[in-house]
């Protein structure tokens, strides 16, 4: 977690995330847990240079600590930034920085001040560099804002940093070392372990110059610098610090705030960032200034790249061929402005080797921008609610040819696939018609819906005259249908490209050795197709769709 936002936390109430509603000793028991956790990884962060956990996963559990602590008032876990706190004082204390939520927020923070500049925030480590006689003389960590770790020993292998000045002055300025990067965009790449990666780096012992050159600075103050922002970054590329003044603009209003904001996200930048800082051209003298968050800076935060989500529920959801996949219901988290309320784990093996439980945390990221992905358990609940799967062979390919207990998701499914673009291609039937008229009871077997009128499809709840009439429409379009388009809507397991002989009865006469004849199919699928065409289910449905005058079936 960046230092900077440390003291945010600090400072901050509980969020109004909603309480759980747990016994006073459950709610001990999570606070004890996270707090070892918080405990661990901040050990290893300071004193080791290892980031155990993604950045933003960090942030977002420190914020979830804050939140249960404010929810039962209980005591606040100590300084977390102790383990940082080294043992040299900085020339000038590092501030902390407010949070804004939204453009509302900015605004309202805007209001009534001028001289207002953005800068992107860089994700990196805060620092502090001291110039004497224009020389590099001293990197000092962050640490606790007023005391840091000496990073000074890496000196000489900083090559992509300024080391001397072109001019003996002296100088001490506040920034951020980041990892170079080549064009990163941060709506599309997230956060690139940037931090992590730098601090690590930092703290080993020596540094080689390879490693050096990949650390860049970028000095986002300079505290006994001038008194307006725009001379402050004038002099600051003068003197060799250009990002500061390529990457800072003024501002007027939240609407262009805004838009670098977004500009700034879905751009190229030779960094990783994680918002935008949002600072006013006019502050208290350098001697004033403390390791708390000001008035005159505040930050607003990109979207989570990855978010971390508490798993509400488990739901198994069996497929047309009996395939089991777990399916976690999420509370609702917001992913790059999309609302994510479940996700996939792909496979009932996946969820039994993870176990994960109703309380959980876990971390979920956008596959390709769009589709919700599990990356990983970030917290597991003390509580260990119990969670019952599918038994094993419960569900396979030729289960649920009816709507019985416990079939109706695979019996829907077949549905969809039978009228899909896959199969009989009728509009305006997916999940949630079957689904409609399933727990009607108007559809219990594969053909029922074949029976239905106008009358009795406007009968159901939720649908109108006129989507029963576009509903019988398409039921006629799917009657009429070839009996190859039949036979891949009922999903015979034969090559999609294999035109089959014959009728169904001539179908259902094949062998084996009859099936392995044909291009395409080998032992395997023989035996597969032997077998769907000798389950009773299938037959019973076979004759159901014959006495309806479907072509092929009678």
């Amino acid at each position: 977690m960046p230092l900077l936002l440390l003291l945010l936390f600090l400072a901050l109430p509980a969020q109004a995330a909603q309480c759980p509603d747990w016994p006073p000793e459950r709610a001990r028991a999570e606070v004890l847990q996270l707090r070892n956790t918080l405990s661990q990884w901040d050990d290893h962060y300071h004193r080791l240079g290892q980031a155990l956990v993604a950045d933003t996963l960090y942030d977002q559990s420190r914020q979830r600590l804050q939140n249960l602590q404010g929810c039962f008032a209980l005591a606040h876990q100590p300084n977390p930034l102790a383990s940082a706190r080294g043992p040299i004082a900085h020339p000038v204390p590092h501030t902390g920085v407010d949070k804004l939520g939204d453009a509302q927020a900015v605004e309202r923070w805007m209001r009534g001040k001028s001289g207002v500049w953005l800068q992107p925030k860089v994700d990196g480590v805060a620092t502090t560099l001291v110039y004497q006689n224009g020389q590099l003389v001293q990197v000092l960590s962050r640490g606790d804002g007023v005391q840091g770790h000496d990073w000074s020993r890496h000196i000489a292998a900083l090559g992509a940093i300024t080391r001397q000045l072109p001019e003996p002055r002296n100088l001490v300025v506040q920034g951020e070392l980041y990892l170079r990067l080549d064009a990163h965009v941060q709506a599309q790449a997230g956060a690139a372990n940037a931090r992590g990666t730098v601090a690590g780096l930092l703290a080993r012992k020596q540094l080689s110059h390879e490693q050096g050159a990949t650390i860049g600075l970028f000095v986002w103050d300079w505290p006994q610098g001038p008194a307006s922002q725009a001379e402050r970054l004038l002099q600051l590329a003068q003197l060799g610090f250009g990002d500061s003044q390529r990457f800072s603009v003024a501002i007027t209003s939240a609407q262009e705030a805004a838009h670098w904001r977004e500009h700034w996200y879905r751009s190229a930048l030779p960094f990783a960032t994680d918002g935008v800082i949002l600072r006013q051209d006019s502050r208290p003298p350098a001697d004033r200034w403390q390791a708390s968050a000001p008035y005159w800076i505040a930050a607003w935060k990109y979207p989570f790249s990855q978010a971390m989500a508490e798993v509400r529920e488990v739901q198994f959801r069996v497929g047309r061929t009996g395939r089991v996949t777990p399916v976690l219901k999420l509370n609702t988290v917001e992913l790059d402005d999309r609302r994510v309320t479940q996700v996939s784990l792909g496979s009932l093996a996946r969820w039994q080797a993870l176990d994960i439980r109703p309380g959980d945390q876990v971390a979920i990221s956008l596959a390709g921008l769009t589709i919700p992905r599990f990356d990983q358990v970030v917290h597991r609940a003390t509580e260990r609610q119990p969670v019952t799967p599918p038994g094993p062979g419960q569900y396979g390919a030729h289960s649920c040819w009816q709507a019985s207990d416990g079939c109706q998701e695979q019996f829907i499914a077949r549905l969809v696939w039978l009228s899909g673009k896959q199969g009989l291609a009728m509009p305006g039937t997916g999940p949630g018609t079957w689904r409609r008229l399933v727990q009607a009871g108007q559809v219990t077997q594969l053909g029922d819906w074949l029976s239905l009128d106008v009358e009795q499809l406007a009968a159901l709840p939720g649908i109108s005259s006129a989507v029963a009439r576009q509903l019988q429409a398409s039921f006629a379009l799917g009657r009429a249908r070839p009996f190859s388009q039949w036979l891949r809507g009922l999903g015979v397991p034969a090559p999609r490209n294999l035109s089959l002989p014959g009728d169904w009865a001539h179908l259902a006469g094949l062998g084996a050795q009859d099936w392995q004849a044909l291009p395409g199919i080998g032992d395997i699928r023989a035996r597969q197709l032997t077998a769907f065409f000798a389950t009773a289910e299938v037959q019973a449905l076979a004759e159901q769709l014959g006495a309806r005058g479907i072509e092929g079936f009678q």
